[in-house]
């Protein structure tokens, strides 16, 4: 069924518009920045030529289509819905002023919806922005490209009630080169709602984690099993909005969403395998380490960096429980710290952090984490590509990638501007991520190990 959304041989736009400043303007133009290769319809009674597309004067001239999005205000989509249902597998409608306004805004979608159902069509929406997927271009977004950056193709799937949260995080990780496999903006989710679409990502080979923004729940119970069934095969992470009385009152405002108590919540997630998140970056840092990162089974890290001061605020992180992850520096074996001396300048240090020091080398790199890895006292281990001293190359990235995806749990830190920024994204381009933050790059081992945690509860699933 979904299939017709994800990847629609044909789109219609209803409300297309000629002004560039209309919604109807810009999902027409996101479409073909974005490549959809799809037939697109657009409809407005003027008829004509946009960007290059026929112009249809009525939905009655088009044909049947997979995906339509109604760019009309919330009267008016109403007025036509019928004429749209007709002939759409999928209906996006846009406009807000529909559930989350009062009574009157219900009605409209108790109404838009009973049409829906008569004539098998589904709804994404109202009050939304819609869906983004890079891998067959479909865009129906309101943000424009020459002020957002859209990712690529990917591996995480994004469920938002927020459409304009959602589309702000992916822009602002695009910087690094992230991509996503599905974005999908729920806002008043008066039919398809979260349940569905995580038990379709769940079982979709192209997403590896899922992560989701949710102010409230349509149904609990639902939820909570289709979790528990999806966890065991990938990472679910969830930003839970609406934790405080006011948070929640927002959240009202927002979608026209109730949330319930946040400690039901936290206990729910812990019961079916979710980790949770408290900010946008948060979501999507622990998806990246969820779609790539191997789960990690024993609380002792080692730390390798060539910065003294970042060895150390890593160590206050890792083991502190208030301000930090709770877990342990690891103690290194004898036969460990022979090793490193061998691979190191003199005056650096084999202790755990293992501090190499600005003369550090892209070999020395190697040569410590060879070492690390056959220590049976480490359990994952946290290293910093620093590449701001004269030794350290690009080849650093290729070293750091034969590492992560065939030795221990890794997770890879860095700092820095334009040329780190650069080398970030070769990193995402191998399927490594990397954090840019000490704090980010700490959280992102706690959440490998709550993964692990959650697997050794389903321990068929350690493979």
């Amino acid at each position: 069924m979904f299939q017709r959304l994800v990847n629609p041989e044909s789109i219609a736009v209803i409300g297309a518009s000629h002004n560039e400043n209309k919604i109807g303007y810009v999902v027409l133009k996101n479409l073909r920045s974005s490549n959809y290769r799809g037939k697109v319809y657009p409809v407005n009674p003027k008829g004509g030529e946009i960007l290059g597309y026929r112009v249809y004067r009525s939905i009655d001239e088009i044909p049947e289509v997979d995906l339509s999005v109604i760019t009309l205000p919330a009267e008016r989509t109403v007025a036509i819905f019928e004429d749209v249902a007709k002939k759409s597998g999928f209906i996006i409608p846009i406009a807000g002023g529909f559930g989350e306004t009062g009574e009157k805004g219900r009605e409209m979608e108790k109404k838009i919806k009973q049409i829906a159902h008569r004539y098998g069509a589904r709804i994404i929406g109202p009050n939304t922005v819609g869906v983004y997927f890079p891998s067959t271009g479909v865009n129906t977004t309101l943000t424009v490209p020459e002020k957002s950056r859209f990712p690529g193709d990917g591996d995480i799937a994004f469920i938002t009630q927020s459409g304009a949260l959602g589309l702000l995080t992916m822009d602002e990780f695009s910087m690094y080169g992230v991509g996503f496999s599905y974005f999908v903006n729920l806002g008043n989710r008066i039919d398809v709602d979260e349940n569905e679409l995580l038990d379709y990502f769940g079982s979709d080979d192209k997403s590896k984690a899922v992560v989701m923004y949710i102010e409230s729940f349509k149904d609990g119970r639902k939820f909570m099993d289709t979790a528990k069934r999806v966890s065991k095969k990938k990472g679910i992470v969830i930003l839970k909005a609406g934790r405080t009385e006011k948070g929640g009152k927002a959240a009202s405002l927002h979608t026209g969403s109730l949330g319930g108590s946040d400690a039901v919540a936290d206990g729910a997630f812990r019961q079916c395998g979710v980790i949770r998140a408290y900010d946008e970056i948060e979501l999507i840092d622990y998806g990246r380490a969820l779609a790539h990162g191997k789960p990690i089974y024993g609380k002792n890290i080692a730390v390798v960096t060539t910065a003294g001061g970042v060895g150390v605020v890593s160590t206050d992180y890792i083991e502190s429980e208030v301000k930090g992850i709770g877990m342990k520096m690891a103690e290194l074996s004898v036969e460990t710290k022979r090793r490193i001396k061998k691979e190191i300048v003199p005056f650096a240090s084999v202790e755990n952090p293992v501090d190499m020091t600005a003369q550090a080398s892209d070999d020395d790199y190697d040569g410590v984490i060879s070492a690390l890895n056959e220590d049976s006292n480490v359990d994952a281990i946290l290293v910093y590509a620093l590449f701001q001293t004269p030794m350290i190359s690009e080849k650093l990235v290729d070293i750091l990638t034969y590492w992560a995806k065939r030795g221990k749990p890794m997770v890879v830190g860095s700092i820095g501007s334009e040329f780190s920024l650069k080398m970030m994204r070769k990193f995402e381009e191998n399927g490594v991520p990397i954090y840019p933050s000490i704090e980010r790059a700490v959280k992102a081992l706690r959440v490998l190990y709550d993964r692990g945690e959650i697997l050794s509860r389903a321990p068929w699933q350690r493979t």
